[in-house]
């Protein structure tokens, strides 16, 4: 079995541009995320993906990702979905873990446990409820993308979990957190300004070798609530509530031939 590690990176946020390779006590963001990725049980370096665009704004991604001896794919700059999907076709992978690039804190421990739960059961999809925001991975079956990104009528999909977390379709798995690290009430992700602020602030003031331990972070926060507040404003990015509609009314009115796509799609052979 094939397991990668698939990082959608991108440079062309808004609310904080260049987010993904702002400084994170001595290396970019990404890097970090990187450094992660390579502590993951069961996935080498090379199935390590930075999945980017073609478009030169994005092309220091590549070069990072050639620094740190990972790779990249260049794919369509705006169908996230399409992106994972033909990168994990050419690296010819049965399950991939991921994350978006600005999550530089999320949690090994849980990764480990979401190839774990791949290695010993398969499943399609496999979330872990309870983390900090930013700190919980995702796994899935890339059979269960393929028969996604066949059946989808959207394009932008920036914000795909909708797509796939159908329990009626697929096989889904949610790992819940343990006490130690359960705080979803923290946010460790990257989209404002604040939020860079409180993940630096982590990052130099907490002492770690080659990564900062989500438990040592949670443990600092749970002692520190001035910092918790520095972001504690910041409003999560949603899908809005008719794209969410159309989506559901894509799955009630062709669940059928969904199910029929999902069936060819699962019995073929490699």
């Amino acid at each position: 079995m094939r397991i990668g590690f698939l990082i959608t990176a991108r440079l062309k946020s808004s609310r904080l541009p260049m987010k993904i390779i702002k400084d994170l006590h001595g290396k970019p963001v990404i890097e970090r995320i990187i450094e992660r990725a390579k502590e993951i049980q069961s996935i080498s370096d090379s199935n390590i993906v930075v999945c980017t665009s073609p478009l030169a704004q994005d092309m220091p991604l590549v070069d990072i990702a050639h620094k740190t001896a990972v790779s990249s794919f260049l794919g369509d700059p705006d169908d996230v979905l399409k992106r994972l999907h033909d990168a994990a076709l050419r690296h010819k992978l049965d399950y991939a873990l991921g994350i978006t690039a600005d999550n530089p804190l999320f949690s090994i421990e849980y990764s480990n446990k979401i190839v774990e739960a791949i290695e010993h059961g398969g499943h399609d999809f496999i979330t872990i409820n309870g983390l900090p925001l930013g700190a919980a991975t995702w796994g899935m079956n890339i059979k269960a993308l393929q028969t996604i990104c066949q059946a989808k009528t959207i394009v932008n999909t920036e914000i795909w979990g909708y797509l796939i977390d159908r329990p009626e379709l697929f096989d889904v798995v949610t790992l819940e957190a343990d006490e130690r690290v359960r705080r979803p009430q923290y946010r460790l992700t990257l989209d404002y300004k604040e939020d860079y602020a409180l993940i630096n602030h982590l990052y130099t003031h907490i002492p770690f070798t080659t990564t900062l331990g989500l438990e040592p972070v949670i443990t600092y926060l749970d002692k520190h609530p001035e910092v918790v507040a520095l972001n504690k404003h910041c409003v999560q990015l949603d899908l809005p509530a008719d794209v969410k509609e159309k989506i559901n009314k894509n799955y009630q009115d062709h669940f059928d031939t969904i199910k029929k796509i999902k069936q060819r799609i699962y019995s073929q052979k490699k």
